[in-house]
C-alpha cells in the first residue's frame, strides 16, 4: 500500500513564512513583530533570491528588532556623513570645522563608499577603502578621514538608524609622507619685511614673525586688545583671547595668552595704527566700527585667502631683492602659507637659544610636547627668553621710520 506524502504544514498565526512570490521572481519572508501601539499587526516582508537568502535577512531582521535598531534599508553612508555634517556639528563654525569637514567627505568619502548601505557596511569595506585613498593622502588625513565616517556611523546610531559601527574596527593605514613643516631663516625672514613695508600686512607680518600669533588669531585681534605703554611694570604686550573660531574662541585654553611684545613690534604698530586713524578719517562712515588691528580698506576683517594670497605676492617680491637673492636659492612662494611666519617665529627664538618650554608658553601650546611634535625640524636645544630675543635677533634690521603706507592692491581689497 502506497503511504500518501503530508502535505506541507501551513504557518501558524504570528509565525514567518516563507513563500515564492510569481509576480516579483522572488521569495518572500514574511516576518512577525507582534502589534504596534495602534493594533496593527507588524508584519514587515524580505525578499531574495534564494530560501536561505531570505531566512538570512529574517534572521538579521529579528537581532535588529531584539536590539532596538531598524536600520532603513537604503540609508547609506552618504545618508549618514550628511546627517552628521548637518546635524552632528551644531554651534561649530561653518567655514571652519564644518567647512573643512565637508570637503574631506566630498572629495575622499562619498565618492568612493558614500553608495554603500549602511547596514550592509563591513569592516573590510572600510579598510579596502582607506587602503585606495593612502595611496594620496598622508597618516594625519587619513585619520581624520576615518574619524569623520566613525563618527557619521555614531551619529546614525543615536537615531537607531545603524545597529553597530564597523569603523571602529578599522585602524587608518600609513599614508604618503606628509607636507613638512618649514619656516623661514632669519635672513629670508628680515627680506619678506623688507618687501612687505609697502604693504597692508607690513604690521600683520611683523606681528606674526615677532609675536608667534596664529593667523587665525591675528586677523580677529582688536585695538582694545593691544597694549604699547608700559604701564604700571607691565610691559607692552598683547592679549591674544580671540580667534575666528565660532564665538571667538582660541584654539586650545593654554592658546588664550597675554604675550609681551618686542621693540620693533610696538614701533610698527603704532605706526599703523596712526595710519588707520587717517584712512578710518577718510572713510567716515563706510568703516566698519569693529575696532580692528588688521582690515580691508573698509574696516572689515580679513579674509584668510586674501591674506595667503598677498603673503605669496610678499614672497616673491623678497626673493628678486638683490640684497637678500641668494638667501632664496630654489624658493616657490606658492608652496608657502601664512601659518609658516609662526613656525618660523619658533625657529628663529630656538635658534637664538631660547628654551623648548619658554616657546611652547609663547605660542600658547597646550604642552612643550606639541611644540616639539609639530616644530621638531626647528627645533634645538636652548637656554634663555621671547619678546628680547626678538629685539636682539632683529635689531640689525631696524631702519628709520614705521610702517609705510600700503600698496594698492594688498590684502583684502
Amino acid at each position: 500500500m502506497t503511504e500518501t506524502p503530508k502535505r506541507a504544514r501551513r504557518a501558524g498565526h504570528g509565525e514567518d513564512t516563507i513563500y515564492w512570490d510569481a509576480a516579483k521572481n522572488r521569495y518572500v519572508g514574511a516576518v512577525s513583530l507582534g502589534y504596534a501601539p495602534n493594533g496593527k499587526r507588524r508584519r514587515p516582508k524580505v525578499y531574495g533570491k534564494t530560501k536561505t537568502e531570505v531566512r538570512t535577512k529574517i534572521r538579521d531582521l529579528k537581532k535588529e528588532v531584539q536590539s532596538g535598531v531598524r536600520a532603513p534599508a537604503n540609508y547609506t553612508v552618504a545618508d549618514a556623513v550628511n546627517d552628521w555634517l548637518e546635524r552632528g556639528l551644531k554651534g561649530r563654525d561653518e567655514k571652519g570645522t564644518i567647512g573643512k569637514n565637508r570637503s574631506v567627505a566630498d572629495k575622499h568619502l562619498i565618492p568612493f563608499i558614500g553608495k554603500a548601505k549602511l547596514k550592509d557596511l563591513t569592516a573590510d569595506d572600510v579598510d579596502d577603502w582607506l587602503d585606495d585613498r593612502s595611496e594620496f593622502l598622508a597618516t594625519r588625513s587619513l585619520r581624520d578621514l576615518l574619524a569623520i565616517l566613525r563618527r557619521s556611523i555614531a551619529h546614525a546610531q543615536r537615531r537607531d538608524k545603524a545597529a553597530r559601527n564597523v569603523a571602529l574596527l578599522v585602524t587608518a593605514p600609513e599614508g604618503r609622507p606628509g607636507r613638512p613643516s618649514k619656516a623661514l631663516n632669519l635672513e629670508q625672514a628680515k627680506a619678506v619685511l623688507v618687501a612687505a613695508r609697502p604693504s597692508r600686512l607690513y604690521a600683520y607680518l611683523v606681528l606674526s614673525f615677532l609675536g608667534g600669533v596664529r593667523t587665525e588669531e591675528a586677523r580677529p585681534l582688536t585695538w582694545d586688545h593691544v597694549f604699547l605703554e608700559t604701564k604700571d611694570g607691565v610691559p607692552p604686550h598683547v592679549a591674544v583671547w580671540r580667534s575666528v573660531r565660532k564665538h571667538g574662541d582660541t584654539k586650545t585654553r593654554r592658546s588664550r595668552r597675554t604675550v609681551a611684545l618686542p621693540k620693533m613690534v610696538v614701533e610698527v604698530l603704532e605706526e599703523h595704527m596712526r595710519w588707520q586713524k587717517q584712512e578710518r578719517a577718510s572713510k567716515g562712515k563706510d568703516w566698519s566700527p569693529k575696532g580692528l588691528v588688521f582690515t580691508t580698506r573698509s574696516g572689515e576683517p580679513l579674509d584668510a585667502a586674501n591674506v595667503r594670497r598677498d603673503f605669496r605676492k610678499i614672497l616673491a617680491r623678497a626673493a628678486r631683492l638683490p640684497d637678500f637673492e641668494p638667501h632664496f636659492h630654489e624658493f616657490k612662494p606658492e608652496e608657502w602659507t601664512t601659518r609658516e611666519t609662526r613656525t618660523s617665529f619658533v625657529s628663529l627664538l630656538s635658534d637664538h637659544g631660547v628654551p623648548l618650554e619658554t616657546i611652547a608658553l609663547l605660542v600658547g601650546h597646550s604642552s612643550q610636547t606639541t611644540t616639539e611634535v609639530v616644530y621638531r625640524k626647528q627645533l634645538r636645544p636652548v637656554i634663555t627668553k621671547g619678546a628680547e630675543a626678538m629685539d636682539v635677533i632683529f635689531a640689525e634690521n631696524q631702519e628709520e621710520g614705521g610702517a609705510c603706507a600700503p600698496e594698492e592692491g594688498d590684502a583684502g581689497t
